[in-house]
Formats: structure tokens, C-alpha cells, sequence
């Protein structure tokens, strides 16, 4: 998730430079960003979204995830918890719970973005099943579906 990078000025080593860490990345979260996926989860769906990207088998931003969730298409949906405007993508889990979807917030658009292969971040990912990577995304879904849902 987060790791220290090294940057190399004029071939000397320059000072760290830390990416934040899971706890710092909580401490942005919005307040509707529940089920919040833990620290261990959030590695798993980053991974998942990575195999999915590799076969291009992932739906990317709100307007795209929206289109075919209305269409009927199945998949687990992650959003990123720290983006702003809420109103952006709050009927996002509303969509999800009424065809029972499974949806789970990670804590940084920027990692989402690119752990799908994007230098951009996103703030909604659709993950499709496919069979090149069906062991880690029925893991994903498990944990996903037994999160508590908001009330």
C-alpha cells in the first residue's frame, strides 16, 4: 500500500520520501464512507484490481460504473473514502444495495487509481469476475459481503 521511496538528485540521495501510511490515509475518510475496508482487505482488493486491469476487465470512474450497474452488469464495486465532493458519487451504494452489489471504501483514490494501472486517481472502481483471477476475486467478494452495511 504504501511504501518509502528513495529520490536520487543529481546522484546523490535525497531525503525519504514517506507515502502515507493506513492510519494517516483513515484520518481523510469521508463520513459516508462505510463499510470501510480494513487494512489487510484494502491490500487484497489493490491486488485484485491489479489482475483485473491486466485483462481489462475493470469499469473506471463514476460515469462508466454507473452506466452498467444500470445495465445489470455484476462485479464488486470499490470507492475511494477520501473523495470530495461526496455528492459526486453518493448514490453509488444506494445503486449497489438494490441489486445487491457488494461495495467496500478504501481509503485513497490515489492508490486505487493506481493499482489500476492509471497515473490518474479514480474514485470508483467496478471489478468484473474472470477466470484468469477467480481464486483472489472470490476471496475479495467473501470479505466484502460479510462487511456490515451502514444503516
Amino acid at each position: 500500500m504504501t511504501k518509502v521511496k528513495k529520490e536520487k538528485v543529481d546522484g546523490e540521495e535525497a531525503a525519504d520520501v514517506t507515502e502515507k501510511s493506513y492510519q494517516e490515509l483513515i484520518a481523510n475518510v469521508n463520513p459516508i464512507a462505510q463499510p470501510l475496508a480494513s487494512k489487510k482487505l484494502s491490500k487484497k482488493l489493490y491486488k485484485c484490481v491489479k489482475k483485473a486491469a491486466k485483462v481489462k476487465n475493470i469499469r473506471r470512474g463514476v460515469k462508466e460504473v454507473q452506466k452498467f450497474i444500470n445495465k445489470g452488469e455484476k462485479g464488486i464495486v470499490v470507492l475511494a473514502g477520501d473523495t470530495l465532493p461526496i455528492d459526486v458519487y453518493c448514490h453509488l451504494p444506494v445503486m449497489c444495495e438494490d441489486r445487491n452489489l457488494p461495495y467496500a471504501y478504501i481509503p485513497s483514490k490515489v492508490d486505487l487509481g493506481s493499482s489500476a494501472g492509471s497515473k490518474r486517481p479514480t474514485c470508483v472502481i467496478l471489478i468484473k469476475p474472470h477466470d484468469d483471477y477467480q481464486d483472489a476475486y472470490n476471496e475479495v467478494l467473501e470479505e466484502v459481503s460479510s462487511l456490515p452495511k451502514p444503516l
